[in-house]
C-alpha cells in the first residue's frame, strides 16, 4: 500500500497563491494549511450529513402538474441490489460489468448485466464511498467521502491501495472525473475545494473555492479541457484553469439557483440543473450568456442526476416528484421531448453515467436499485 507523499494547496482567485507544499506520508497536512472547510444549510436530500442515511424520498403528497405526464417514454431496466447501503453512482466501460457503491454500507458491487447476478467488495470501515470511477486500465477509483480518501481498487488482483487525503482541505471527497494527462479530478462538498490527484506520482494539488460554504458538486471537464464545476451553495458555476489552477466563478442569473449537476455539449456549452428552483440552464463560455428554461415539474422538479447523449441532448432526474421523472431536453429544439417515470419510483437519483457505446445512461436509485434507461 502506498500513500500519497505530496500536497499543494492554492487558493483560487486572480492571482493563484501557492499556500502550503508538502504532507506527511500519512496525509496529514503540515502545519500552515488553512482551513476554509464549510457547509451551508440547503433545503433537499443532501449526502454529506448525518441524517443523509435517512430515507429521501418525496413525501406521498407531492404530484407532479398535469404536464408531467410521460411523453415519449424511453425503455428503462431496473436491477434489484441485495443489500442495503444506498447503492449510487453506476459506471462500466462496456455496458456488461457494472460496477457502484454503496454509500451507507462501504461497499463496492459489480452487476453482471446478462445474468443479473450481483456481488459485492467491502471497503475498509467508514469509508462512505460517495462515488466510483472506471478507468479503462480496469482499475476502480472511488472516493471515501466519510474517511478522507481516494481509494484504488483492483479487480483483477483484489488489492487495494489509497491516497490519503489532507483532512483539514480534502475532508470529504465527492464526485470524481478522469482527465486525459493521468489525473483523477475531485469535487469536496464540505471542504469547499476541488483537487487534481496525479495517477501515477500521487501528488495531490488542492484549489480553494473562494466563496464560503459554496458546496462544490457535480464536476465535468470541457472540451478544452476546462474543468466546470457546480457551485451547489451558492448561485454559480467555477471553472478551473488545468495549467495554471486558477479557479473564476460565473454567477448565475438569479440569487436563489442552486446548481448541483452538470454536464457538457460538445460545443463546449455548459448544462446545469437548478436543485432549488426546477430551471435547466446552459452557460456559453465563449460569450457568457445564459438561458434557462422551466423544467416539467416547475418549482417541485429537484433536479438532481444530469447527463448529456451521444446526440448532445441533455438529460435529468426530476425528483422531487413521485415517481421520479427522467426528463430529456433536445437543445436544437429547444423542447423537453422525453418524460419517463422511474419504474421503482426512483426516491431519489443522485448521479449518472452515460455510456457511448450502448447509448445506455446508468443510475443508482435510493429505492435500491441499478437502473439503465435506453436513450439512443
Amino acid at each position: 500500500m502506498s500513500n500519497r507523499r505530496t500536497c499543494h494547496l492554492f487558493a483560487a482567485g486572480s492571482a493563484l497563491a501557492l499556500l502550503t507544499a508538502a504532507c506527511s506520508p500519512s496525509g496529514e497536512p503540515e502545519a500552515g494549511a488553512s482551513d476554509s472547510a464549510g457547509s451551508a444549510a440547503m433545503p433537499g436530500n443532501s449526502d454529506t450529513t448525518a441524517s443523509a442515511m435517512t430515507d429521501t424520498r418525496p413525501a406521498d403528497d407531492v404530484t407532479p402538474p398535469a404536464d408531467s405526464r410521460e411523453l415519449a417514454a424511453i425503455d428503462m431496466q431496473e436491477w434489484d441490489v441485495p443489500w442495503e447501503g444506498r447503492p449510487r453512482d453506476p459506471y462500466t466501460l462496456d455496458g456488461e460489468t457494472v460496477w457502484f457503491v454503496g454509500q451507507a454500507n462501504s461497499y463496492i458491487g459489480r452487476l453482471d448485466v446478462a445474468t443479473g447476478e450481483m456481488s459485492r467488495v467491502d471497503l475498509r470501515e467508514g469509508a462512505g464511498p460517495h462515488n466510483l470511477i472506471v478507468h479503462p486500465d480496469g482499475r476502480i477509483w472511488y472516493a471515501g467521502n466519510r474517511d478522507a480518501h481516494i481509494g484504488i481498487y483492483d479487480p483483477a488482483s483484489g488489492a487495494f491501495d489509497y491516497v490519503e487525503t489532507p483532512p483539514d482541505t480534502v475532508a470529504d471527497p465527492h464526485t470524481q472525473i478522469f482527465d486525459d494527462a493521468g489525473h483523477v479530478w475531485f469535487s469536496s462538498q464540505r471542504s469547499n475545494s476541488v483537487s487534481r490527484l496525479n495517477m501515477e506520482s500521487r501528488e495531490l494539488d488542492v484549489v480553494m473555492v473562494p466563496t464560503d460554504s459554496a458546496r462544490p458538486y457535480g464536476i465535468k471537464i470541457a472540451p478544452d479541457g476546462t474543468i466546470w464545476v457546480a457551485l451547489f451553495g451558492t448561485s454559480k458555476l467555477a471553472s478551473i484553469d488545468p495549467d495554471t489552477l486558477v479557479l473564476t466563478e460565473h454567477d448565475l442569473p438569479r440569487d436563489s439557483a442552486r446548481p448541483r449537476r452538470l454536464d457538457i455539449t460538445s460545443d463546449g456549452r455548459i448544462w446545469y440543473g437548478d436543485y432549488a428552483d426546477g430551471f435547466l440552464g446552459v452557460l456559453d463560455p465563449s460569450d457568457g450568456s445564459i438561458r434557462e428554461w422551466a423544467m416539467p415539474s416547475g418549482a417541485n422538479a429537484r433536479p438532481y442526476a444530469l447527463a448529456v447523449d451521444g446526440q448532445d441532448r441533455v438529460w435529468f432526474v426530476e425528483t422531487g416528484v413521485d415517481p421520479n421523472w427522467f426528463v430529456g431536453f433536445d437543445p436544437a429544439s429547444e423542447t423537453f421531448f422525453s418524460i419517463t417515470g422511474i419504474p421503482s419510483g426512483g426516491g431519489v437519483v443522485r448521479h449518472m453515467h452515460y455510456l457511448p457505446s450502448t447509448g445506455d445512461i446508468w443510475f443508482g436509485s435510493d429505492m435500491g436499485t441499478i437502473g439503465r434507461a435506453s436513450v439512443e
